[in-house]
């Protein structure tokens, strides 16, 4: 395939991509799916014809469209996101129950000690700690 030929049918492909239609390509709008769909190999793209993989980058912005491993992506991100959100409010959470838990046994501690002073004539029996 000739130069000239090569770079028709890559702006054929990208047509075809960007129309939703291809035809020997999993439609996904990345430089693998346009090597696929022009029937090139993709370095063939990537170093020989970058002004076209630019090209087809700038019709893909231009076209609003996110690629699919893109939304893909953004989608997993977003879901990490709350669940790291969540895990934060929980571990605040637990930061907080395990403050109020050390006030309650520091207390209990006093409050034991204290039971332990009385005499034993009280009906008070004191607790045996190990």
């Amino acid at each position: 395939m000739t130069g000239k030929d090569e770079r028709t049918g890559i702006r054929e492909a990208m047509d075809r991509l960007l129309a939703g239609t291809p035809l020997r390509s999993d439609g996904a709008l990345t430089i693998v799916a346009l090597a696929a769909e022009a029937e090139v190999k993709r370095h063939i793209l990537t170093h020989r014809h970058t002004d076209l993989k630019d090209e087809f980058y700038a019709r893909v912005r231009a076209q609003g469209h996110v690629p699919e491993s893109e939304r893909r992506l953004r989608e997993r991100l977003t879901q990490t996101e709350e669940r790291l959100r969540s895990a934060r409010a929980e571990i605040a959470e637990l930061k907080e129950a395990n403050s109020a838990f050390a006030r309650i046994v520091n207390v209990l501690t006093v409050e034991n000690a204290e039971f332990r002073k009385v005499p034993s004539s009280r009906s008070v029996t004191p607790l045996k700690v190990h």
